[in-house]
């Protein structure tokens, strides 16, 4: 009866968490660095989520699934206790909080890999492919209600709180999850005398990592002739072709080649990975612009979303119960990649003059697009494979979601760096570079202390810069919807009537009642 909410609460904990960081963003990066390490924050929780989805699931499937859930949470909570005390006295003061929170954000993404993959994995252990829309259309809702009271919480938090508790908010959910899931949650039981790929998985996170940092400093901190750029480049292409060749002898190979010949599987991954690139990228910037150009409160920011969020929540739980009655599930992403790509393009548009209503539909457009796809590239991956190969499906699903945010934050954060630069440079001349690097201090407070004609000039600069990281999005976003129309329709499996198949699970669908 409890497992469900357990697997929810557990959910919230990463989807709660980014939301609350990201409205909370504006004020940490004042007090603690500056707008150039804003993308590190995110990239740091994001890259950490993204090189440990693959191992996750994959020692899931070999070791079971709950001990290793279990464990995922404990990790995210310990990497919340020590994002919050960063830059404390207990480490030392002010100094080097920056580059203490970033490297905490990491711990705490090597969390979150594991409660995001194993949560729908366990799904996939108890539920029938046919049913999973429903119970994955409910995970999405949860998902985005968190998402609506995360930027809530964030900017009750920054207004009323000391940052920090956007991140020992996490404790009481974390236990609370940890108690019902490890009193509950029963499983069945797989094990094997396995081994894992570690050469595999390092190569893999070395490559990853190399190519986040090539999109995170090219152009920006270094040029992209530049000895690192092109040593890390070197590095990115020769350790990934060595996993390739390392994939392809392993006896239990971290992420199988071989699910890349179901032209499903292959297809909803690169949807997925320009998914993550496009929104999660993208969004990143939506409370900055929000609190510093339309001068909402940190609160108010998050109310601000509620539009995108709700839009995503209510077309999530549509599509999930349309896909259990019917068991087709093609037209959704299509749909979902459009609503995408007009909702960037919408927000595109916006600029110093955009009122916030105007801004609410934008992203409630956006948030339709999102509903359609959040869930069904997950269950489209699942329905991919077999049973024995669940756990992988549903990491490297997340994965390719993942390394899509990864390189979208890094990304979308090298172009706002340059683009804010040029457009200062252009308005101030010489002294528009010294505003770029003055600390970043572009708090509502900051702002207000500012002449009235650098303080307009600022916030078109900043206005222009965030409108140009959505015209990214969009070249991105536009080909969710073509990838998506190449699916091949295959009817999911375990509906009514329908006989047992070669990965229907050992549990009963009522354990999730």
């Amino acid at each position: 009866m409890v497992v469900l909410p357990g697997l929810m609460l557990a959910m919230v904990l990463a989807m709660l968490d980014n939301m609350i960081v990201g409205t909370a963003m504006p004020r940490i990066v004042g007090e603690l660095g500056g707008l150039n390490h804003l993308s590190w924050v995110v990239t740091a929780y994001v890259l950490g989520t993204t090189v440990s989805t693959p191992i996750w699931g994959k020692i899931g499937d070999l070791y079971g699934r709950k001990a290793i859930f279990l464990a995922s949470i404990a990790i995210f909570m310990i990497g919340s206790v020590l994002c919050g005390m960063a830059g404390s006295d207990l480490l030392g003061g002010p100094e080097g909080g920056m580059t203490q929170l970033i490297a905490f954000r990491a711990l705490q993404g090597l969390g979150a890999g594991g409660l995001m993959v194993n949560a729908m994995a366990i799904i996939g252990d108890l539920v029938p492919p046919r049913e999973r829309g429903q119970y994955q259309g409910m995970m999405a809702g949860v998902m985005s209600l968190a998402m609506i009271a995360g930027p809530l919480v964030g900017g009750f938090i920054t207004d009323h709180l000391d940052w920090r508790w956007a991140f020992y908010v996490n404790l009481p959910v974390g236990f609370v999850a940890l108690a019902l899931l490890a009193a509950k949650l029963k499983l069945p039981r797989r094990r094997t005398e396995h081994r894992i790929d570690w050469l595999g998985a390092a190569l893999l996170s070395t490559g990853i990592t190399a190519l986040v940092l090539i999109t995170t400093w090219g152009g920006n901190d270094y040029a992209w002739g530049s000895p690192q750029i092109l040593g890390l480049a070197g590095l990115a292409a020769a350790t990934l072709a060595l996993f390739v060749a390392v994939e392809r002898r392993a006896a239990e190979p971290i992420l199988p080649l071989g699910l890349f010949r179901n032209r499903n599987f292959t297809l909803i991954s690169l949807i997925g990975f320009l998914l993550g690139f496009a929104m999660f990228g993208a969004i990143n910037f939506l409370p900055l612009f929000q609190q510093t150009v339309q001068g909402a409160s940190a609160t108010n920011s998050g109310l601000l979303l509620l539009p995108m969020m709700g839009a995503a929540m209510v077309v999530s739980l549509f599509v999930g119960r349309a896909i259990t009655k019917t068991g087709r599930y093609k037209a959704y992403p299509i749909i979902g990649g459009v609503g995408m790509v007009a909702g960037m393009g919408l927000l595109s548009l916006m600029d110093v003059h955009t009122p916030s209503w105007q801004t609410g539909v934008f992203i409630a457009v956006l948030g339709l697009g999102m509903g359609f796809l959040m869930q069904t590239t997950m269950l489209i991956a699942q329905n991919s494979v077999d049973a024995k190969d669940l756990g992988v499906s549903s990491s490297t699903a997340t994965f390719f979601r993942s390394i899509g945010g990864s390189f979208g934050v890094s990304l979308f954060g090298a172009v706002f760096n340059n683009r804010l630069g040029d457009e200062l440079a252009a308005r101030f001349g010489p002294a528009g570079e010294k505003l770029a690097t003055a600390g970043g201090q572009v708090t509502p407070e900051a702002l207000g202390r500012l002449p009235q004609p650098v303080r307009t000039g600022l916030l078109e600069s900043l206005a222009a810069s965030i409108s140009g990281v959505f015209w990214w999005a969009i070249l991105f976003a536009v080909a969710v919807p073509l990838l998506a129309a190449f699916i091949k329709e295959i009817p999911l499996r375990g509906g009514p009537g329908e006989g047992g198949k070669a990965d229907e699970p050992a549990a009963p669908v009522p354990a999730l009642d």
